[in-house]
């Protein structure tokens, strides 16, 4: 029988952005987020959000935030394995200007409205360019919740991790404009393929995947 793959979306992402990956079959199981407490650390909140995992040594997804807190499970609980899509292991794969904006706090000035905005800039950064790539991107930012989103970017701007779970894969966009890949270690590259690759480059976000669970449950 196969393991329940256990799936953390992105920075107020949902499990939309999911839905043109083929799991194959492969049985999946979504976390929603939990609403933080206030002034909640990060450890706390994956050790709360880790509840909803059942199985002893589960398999996780993680997007872009949700390998952050991917990360941070896997140092509380034993886990398999840990895939990463469009995120990081370790702080220092991060860009440097993140730390940088935490260290001078501007993180706290800019506007929930403004990084919860869709624009041509926007657009950009995620890299996604059809109309129906933008209707999701916009439809996701509009029903983010404005509490986590200030919460998670404090939390990703002075994040110091430094342990990598014992077993993950990852796979990342060539011309990932949030996080880039040029800071990745030991990862898969989708070429021409920005932040919003789950979306745009599903077909081979799809093949990784499936590629990655069939060695880990074989």
């Amino acid at each position: 029988m196969k393991d329940t793959i256990y799936i953390l979306s992105g920075l107020g992402v949902d499990k939309r952005v999911f839905n043109l990956i083929d799991f194959g079959d492969n049985k999946v199981e979504y976390i929603d987020w939990i609403n933080p407490i206030f002034n909640e650390s990060i450890e706390s909140y994956a050790q709360r959000i880790s509840s909803a995992i059942k199985d002893k040594e589960p398999i996780l997804i993680g997007l872009s935030f949700g390998g952050i807190i991917a990360t941070e499970i896997a140092k509380i609980i034993r886990t398999k394995h840990v895939i990463y899509i469009s995120s990081v292991k370790i702080f220092n794969e991060l860009p440097s200007y993140f730390r940088l904006i935490g260290k001078l706090k501007l993180h706290r000035i800019i506007p929930t409205s403004f990084l919860k905005s869709s624009n041509l800039i926007t657009y950009w950064f995620f890299g996604v360019s059809t109309d129906r790539e933008k209707r999701l991107l916009k439809r996701i930012l509009n029903d983010t919740d404005s509490n986590f989103l200030k919460w998670a970017i404090n939390q990703i701007v002075k994040w110091d991790n430094t342990i990598k779970p014992n077993s993950y894969s990852c796979v990342h966009g060539s011309k990932d404009r949030i996080i880039p890949i040029r800071n990745i270690l030991n990862t898969n590259k989708i070429e021409n393929a920005g932040h919003f690759a789950v979306v745009t480059k599903h077909k081979e976000i799809s093949a990784f995947l499936n590629e990655e669970l069939r060695k880990i449950n074989y």
